[in-house]
């Protein structure tokens, strides 16, 4: 099965390194899908060590209402935007995505998970 990866651009919503943040106050995230790693996960990367791997099942869930208990909550915010909240031992970050590359993101995992070995 091959591996997605999609390139997005965020906000970031909480107090946050401005280091991190271009001239339109947007961050670059890398969005990846491994399922050959675990077909059940996605992981969202932001910029530096910031890595947080979670249910594919909660981003979805997340898109249409919130969802979520730990280290990572999902929500929709508004008709275009959804929200992601990571928890660390360092602090919270609260991210806003466009709703739209999070959707094109999950219709590429499952496009990915359904494509046979050696397609």
């Amino acid at each position: 099965m091959s591996v997605v990866e999609q390139y997005a651009r965020a906000h970031i919503v909480t107090d946050a390194d401005v280091q991190l943040l271009d001239e339109r106050g947007a961050i670059p995230v890398v969005l990846r899908y491994d399922p050959d790693r675990d077909p059940r996960a996605v992981r969202i990367g932001l910029p530096g060590p910031h890595e947080w791997t979670f249910a594919r099942e909660l981003l979805e869930q997340g898109l249409r209402a919130p969802a979520g208990s730990g280290d990572v909550r999902v929500w929709p915010c508004g008709r275009v935007q959804a929200v992601i909240e990571f928890h660390s031992p360092q602090g919270t970050a609260v991210v806003q995505f466009d709703t739209k590359a999070l959707i094109r993101f999950l219709r590429r995992t499952y496009m990915a998970a359904a494509t046979p070995v050696g397609s």
